[in-house]
C-alpha cells in the first residue's frame, strides 16, 4: 500500500507538471524543484515541435511482414519468444520489439494489456519514435542509446499517462543499433527491477546476434584482430604468419611501401635478404589473385580487413563501432616493427575513446577484450547503475586484474 500511495502521489505531481508544459509549452520555464527528470524534460522540448500531446494513436505501417522477415532480430527474438511470453503473461506486462527507427516489429504479453495497447497502436506496424509519439521509453532508449523508463505523465501524449514503460536499445555485432526491447504495463505496476529484466533480455539478444554464424562474404577478407585468418569467398586460405603480416600492413597503408620500407616494417634492423621478402610477396600475390603491384608494393584489388574497419571507426570518432570491432590486439603473435606500431595505435585509440566516454556498455565490452586493464574495469563500475546485472562480471574482472 505504501508503494501504491507513493506512485499515486508521483503521478499527481507529474500530471500537474504536464499540464503546465502541454498547455503553454513555450512559455513555461523549468522550475528548480520539479519532479520532471532532466532527460524527460529535454525530450518534451524536442517533441513539442512535432507532436500534439492530444493525439490518441501512433501512426502505422500497413505491411510489417517483410521488414520483420529481414530484421536481424527475428531469429533471436523468436528463440526467446517462449521466455518473453512467460515473463509478460505472468506479470501483467507487454513485450515490444522495434527496429532502429522505432517501428514495432513484434509484441507479446498479457491479453488484456495487448488489447489496450492496440488501441494506441503499440502493436506491429506502429511508429513509436520521438518525432511521432513524443516521450516514451522506446523513444528515449533509441534517442539516447541507453536504457530508459518513462512513468505515467512523463509521457508527452496524454493517452499514454496510464502506462509505464521500460526500454533498452539492442546493438548488433558491429555496435550499431538494430532496435529496442520494451516491457510496458499499467502505471500502478511500476517497479525499478523491471529495467534490470529488460537489460538482461537485451544482453541475451545481443549475445545471440554476436554468436550467430554470418553468411560468407564474397571476396577476400583478412581478420587480424585477436587472431589471424584469411578467407576468400568464405573459404579459409592458409598462409604463413609473415605473409599475413605483409597483407595486414598493405591493407592498413593503401599508398603502399617501397621494397625498402616494407623490409624495415617487417624485419627492422635484422639481417634478412631482399630475396626473402620478394619471395613472400610473390607467394602472397598468387594466393590473393595477383592484387599486389610490383615496383611499389600496394594492393591493387579489394581486400577487406577488420583492422582497417577499426582504424576508420577510430578516425571517425565512432566509439560504438570501434569497441564492437575490436576483438583483440593486431596480429598478437607478431613482432614486426610495422605491426607493433599499428597495434599500439589501434589499442590506444580504442582505450582512450572508451575512458573518455560515458557509455557503460563500451567499457564493459572493451574490458572483455582487455581483462588486465584495471582503469577500464573501474570506469565501467563507475558508469553502471547499482542494479545492473553486469556489475558482478566487471567486479570479477577487476578483482582478477588487481591480482595479476
Amino acid at each position: 500500500m505504501a508503494r501504491f500511495r507513493a506512485l499515486t502521489q508521483q503521478r499527481v505531481e507529474l500530471e500537474r507538471e504536464w499540464e503546465r508544459w502541454a498547455t503553454t509549452p513555450r512559455a513555461v520555464p523549468r522550475p528548480r524543484n520539479t519532479v520532471l527528470r532532466n532527460d524527460v524534460a529535454q525530450s518534451w522540448r524536442r517533441s513539442l515541435h512535432t507532436v500534439d500531446p492530444g493525439r490518441t494513436i501512433a501512426p502505422g505501417i500497413d505491411d510489417i511482414g517483410d521488414r520483420w522477415a529481414a530484421s536481424p532480430l527475428r531469429e533471436p527474438v523468436t528463440a526467446l519468444a517462449g521466455d518473453l511470453r512467460a515473463i509478460t503473461e505472468d506479470s501483467g506486462y507487454l513485450a515490444v520489439v522495434t527496429d532502429s527507427a522505432g517501428t514495432v516489429l513484434w509484441s507479446c504479453g498479457d491479453r488484456t494489456l495487448r488489447r489496450q495497447a492496440e488501441q494506441v497502436n503499440l502493436a506491429p506496424g506502429g511508429c513509436w519514435d520521438e518525432s511521432h509519439m513524443g516521450t516514451t521509453g522506446l523513444a528515449l532508449a533509441l534517442h539516447t542509446d541507453r536504457p530508459a523508463s518513462v512513468f505515467s505523465a512523463e509521457h508527452l501524449i496524454a493517452a499514454l499517462h496510464g502506462w509505464v514503460c521500460y526500454s533498452a536499445p539492442i546493438h548488433g555485432p558491429d555496435g550499431r543499433q538494430v532496435g529496442a526491447l520494451d516491457l510496458s504495463s499499467s502505471w500502478d505496476r511500476s517497479h525499478p527491477a523491471v529495467l534490470t529484466s529488460v537489460r538482461a533480455l537485451v544482453t541475451a539478444v545481443e549475445t545471440m546476434l554476436r554468436t550467430a554464424e554470418p553468411a560468407p562474404e564474397p571476396g577476400i577478407r583478412l581478420e587480424c584482430l585477436g587472431a589471424a585468418r584469411l578467407v576468400r569467398d568464405g573459404v579459409p586460405l592458409p598462409l604463413p604468419p609473415r605473409q599475413l603480416e605483409i597483407l595486414a600492413l598493405l591493407a592498413l597503408q593503401p599508398d603502399g611501401f617501397t621494397p625498402e620500407q616494407l623490409h624495415a616494417a617487417l624485419y627492422g634492423d635484422r639481417s634478412v635478404s631482399s630475396s626473402t621478402l620478394k619471395a613472400d610477396v610473390s607467394h602472397l600475390r598468387r594466393a590473393i589473385g595477383g592484387a599486389i603491384s610490383n615496383r611499389r608494393y600496394a594492393l591493387t584489388g579489394p581486400v577487406s580487413c577488420d583492422a582497417v574497419d577499426l582504424f576508420a571507426a577510430i578516425t571517425a570518432g565512432d566509439t560504438t563501432s570501434a569497441v564492437w570491432l575490436y576483438r583483440g590486439p593486431l596480429l598478437p603473435g607478431s613482432e614486426a616493427p610495422g605491426v607493433l606500431q599499428w597495434r599500439d595505435y589501434l589499442d590506444v585509440g580504442v582505450r582512450t575513446a572508451v575512458l573518455a566516454g560515458d557509455r557503460a556498455e563500451h567499457a564493459v565490452a572493451f574490458g572483455e577484450r582487455a581483462p588486465r586493464d584495471v582503469a577500464v574495469h573501474e570506469h565501467a563500475l563507475r558508469l553502471l547503475p547499482p542494479d545492473d546485472v553486469r556489475r558482478a562480471v566487471v567486479a570479477a574482472r577487476l578483482h582478477t586484474a588487481l591480482r595479476d
